[in-house]
């Protein structure tokens, strides 16, 4: 018997006809319900709100649905915490299901006694087509790959409180991507603790082709310029791979330098195949799906390296700086 707990569920959804009766069974499945759903719909041309308003909810558990068209993610995260009662808030995304005891371990991961914190869940990479496993697995992170400390969780898989998410100032609404990592660094600079809870698994898929996976990543890059995060990481980035075109252009291509790219090449897609092939047990097909790393990979860097400077020039329209988080 599942019991139910004094706390809110939120998600904005889009166009997520598709899956999000696949989300609501999880959601029906978990050993703890959440007393409260509250969705919002930024304005969906499908039968997304139709499958939320006719589905059968678990008894206890209230279900709140408003539809805000043209609203973007964070509007629509902010706008359903707004119509939020509990104290304590979860936030999942469209298009994810949630292991059986997720709300169970977000909520077992909390303080005991009821003072704020951030908790961060973890993800398990799924797909039905090769492309799609492949850059899924490829792109998450292993358990043992992440630092509790210094993990910065995704809107995926979250919890805090009404209190941590009001003195942060709720989700950046200038930002389209990455609005979850600024969220994120606005509560780690008011020194609200993190906690991690691990076993808390949110099940997600990849977009189904590798265009839509640069599209993605691009979106991503475009986001990170627009915030200015991880400026280091992408001038590395445009380091290695300028410095690789420039010696075939310049035609310094020798023996020794082909043997340096090849390994260095290597060695920076080493974690990617590890990955993949950590969890070949999961994989029907694992020798395509490792096939595919290379080309995840460098299709994401491109989209990345396309997608940053966009948002760089955007910001320096729009007269951001670091104070915004």
């Amino acid at each position: 018997m599942s019991r139910t707990a004094e706390v809110s569920l939120i998600m904005t959804v889009l166009n997520e006809e598709s899956g999000i009766v696949e989300f609501l069974d999880s959601i029906a499945s978990q050993s703890v319900i959440p007393a409260e759903i509250v969705i919002v719909d930024g304005g969906s041309r499908d039968g997304t709100v139709n499958a939320l308003r006719s589905w059968a909810r678990p008894v206890g558990c209230s279900l709140v649905v408003e539809v805000l068209a043209g609203a973007g993610i964070s509007q629509g995260r902010n706008r359903a915490i707004e119509l939020a009662s509990h104290a304590r808030v979860l936030v999942a995304d469209g298009g994810t299901t949630l292991d059986g005891r997720w709300v169970e371990h977000m909520l077992a991961a909390f303080p005991d006694d009821g003072s704020t914190a951030v908790v961060g869940g973890f993800f398990r990479p799924t797909g039905d087509s090769v492309v799609e496993r492949a850059i899924a697995f490829a792109v998450t992170p292993m358990l043992d790959e992440i630092e509790p400390e210094h993990f910065l969780p995704s809107s995926r898989s979250l919890g805090f409180s009404r209190d941590a998410w009001s003195r942060a100032g709720g989700y950046p609404e200038w930002l389209d991507y990455c609005e979850d990592l600024v969220f994120d660094l606005r509560m780690k600079k008011l020194g609200v603790p993190f906690r991690f809870a691990p076993e808390a698994i949110v099940t997600w898929a990849a977009r189904p082709s590798v265009r839509g996976f640069m599209k993605q990543y691009y979106r991503y890059a475009r986001g990170d310029g627009k915030a200015s995060l991880w400026a280091k990481r992408h001038a590395a980035r445009y380091g290695a791979y300028v410095g690789g075109a420039g010696l075939f252009a310049f035609g310094f291509v020798t023996p020794w330098s082909w043997l340096v790219m090849v390994l260095g090449f290597a060695a920076y897609q080493r974690k990617f195949f590890r990955r993949v092939w950590r969890r070949r047990a999961e994989i029907p097909m694992p020798i395509r799906t490792l096939a595919l790393v290379p080309v995840v990979v460098v299709s994401g860097d491109i989209a990345k390296m396309a997608g940053y400077p966009a948002g760089l020039i955007w910001r320096a329209k729009h007269g951001r700086t670091r104070a915004d988080y």
